[in-house]
C-alpha cells in the first residue's frame, strides 16, 4: 500500500512544531486517499523520538546514522532519495521552513517528481496532488492542480495546520539501514547560531504581544514589553514598526515576517491589514485592543476590546501582577 511521508524535523532534542502539524494534515489525507501514513525520522540516537512519533502515525521510519546527527540537506536528500525510490510515497511534506527550502527543491530535482512549496492546504482529485498557495503578497489564494505522477514533494507553510492528536493505538517503529557509505564532504554542519543574548524568538513564545501604529512612539514601547514581561511572553509587532526602526525585523509578524501560533496573542494598536493577520491569525487565542470599532483586526479576535490602548495597557499589566501576588 502506498504511503504518505511526513519528514521529521527535529533540532536540539526537540521534535519541532511544524511535525505535529504536518502529521495532522497527512493523517486526513492519508484518510482520504485510503492510504497510510507514516513518518521519516533521520537522526542519531533518535529512539525516544521515535516513540513520541509512533503515538501520532501508522509507522515511523527510522535511519539511524552518525552523519544524520545534525541537519545536512546533502545526507538528508542521499536518504531520502534512497527511501522513496524504495517505497514510492503518494506524497512526501516537510515544513516550509529552512529546514525543507533547503532540502525540498534538490530532492525534488534529484528524483524527477513534482513539488509544490509553502502550500497552506493540499489535497487529491483523480489521483492528482490539488494544493492551496497564495500569491502577491497573500491577497489572493490560489488552487494548483499538479500533473497526475507516481510520487510528490509539499512543503508547508508553519502554523497552518493545528497540530495532530495522538492516534487511537501505537504505530510501528520500522529501522531502516543507513544508505549512506561515505562522509559526505560537500557540505558539512558547523554549528547552530542562537539568538543574541537578550534575542527573542517569537514563532517559540506561549504569549505574544503585538504592537501596531497605534502604539504611536517609540517612547512607549517599554510599556508595552513590559506587559509582555508579566504575561511570561514577548513583544511582536506590524511591519509599521519595523520599516520605523523600532524593533528588530526578527520580531514582525505577519507575510513578510514570521508567522506565529502563540497560546495567546494580545493585539495592541494593530488596524490588521491582511498581511499581518496571515501571520497569527492560528493563534489559540486572540485579544484586540483599537480605537476603531472596524478595524480589521476584530474579524480575526476572539476577544475585542475598543479603548485607547494607553488605557488597556497599564490597567492589564496591573491586573496580571496582583492576580501573581
Amino acid at each position: 500500500m502506498k504511503e504518505i511521508f511526513v519528514l521529521t524535523e527535529h533540532r536540539q532534542g526537540e521534535i519541532r512544531d511544524i511535525t505535529f502539524e504536518m502529521l495532522a494534515k497527512g493523517r486526513e489525507l492519508a484518510e482520504a486517499a485510503k492510504t497510510e501514513l507514516a513518518a521519516v525520522l533521520l537522526g542519531s540516537n533518535v529512539k525516544e523520538y521515535a516513540k513520541i512519533l509512533s503515538e501520532y502515525t501508522k509507522r515511523v521510519l527510522v535511519v539511524e546514522d552518525a552523519q544524520l546527527e545534525n541537519f545536512n540537506s546533502e545526507t538528508y536528500q542521499r536518504v531520502l532519495a534512497s527511501i522513496i525510490k524504495e517505497r514510492k510515497p503518494l506524497l512526501t511534506l516537510m515544513g516550509h521552513t529552512s529546514f525543507g527550502l533547503d532540502l525540498a527543491p534538490s530532492l525534488a530535482v534529484s528524483l524527477n517528481i513534482p513539488l509544490a512549496t509553502d502550500c497552506i492546504d493540499l489535497g487529491f482529485r483523480n489521483d492528482a496532488l490539488t494544493v492551496t498557495r497564495q500569491m502577491y503578497g497573500g491577497k489572493v489564494n490560489v488552487n494548483c492542480l499538479l500533473k497526475k505522477a507516481e510520487s510528490y514533494i509539499g512543503t508547508v507553510r508553519q502554523a497552518t495546520f493545528p497540530a495532530g492528536k495522538k492516534s487511537p493505538s501505537n504505530g510501528e517503529i520500522v529501522e531502516i539501514t543507513s544508505p549512506l557509505s561515505d562522509e559526505i564532504t560537500e557540505k558539512r554542519f558547523v554549528k547552530y547560531v542562537l539568538p543574541p543574548p537578550g534575542g527573542v524568538d517569537i514563532t517559540a513564545t506561549d504569549v505574544l504581544i503585538g504592537i501596531g501604529r497605534g502604539i504611536k512612539d517609540e517612547s512607549e514601547i517599554p510599556s508595552a514589553e513590559e506587559l509582555a514581561k508579566a504575561l511570561g511572553g514577548a513583544l511582536a509587532c506590524s511591519r509599521p514598526i519595523v520599516d520605523k526602526g523600532w524593533l528588530p525585523d526578527d520580531r514582525q509578524v505577519g507575510s513578510s515576517g514570521k508567522t506565529v501560533k502563540p497560546k495567546l496573542y494580545i493585539a495592541l494598536g494593530i488596524s490588521g491589514a491582511f498581511q499581518h493577520i496571515l501571520g497569527m491569525k492560528n493563534s489559540d487565542l486572540i485579544i484586540a485592543v483599537n480605537k476603531d470599532p472596524k478595524a480589521p483586526i476584530f474579524g480575526v479576535a476572539d476577544y475585542g476590546v475598543v479603548e485607547d490602548l494607553f488605557k488597556i495597557m497599564p490597567s492589564l499589566k496591573s491586573k496580571v501582577e496582583e492576580l501573581k501576588k
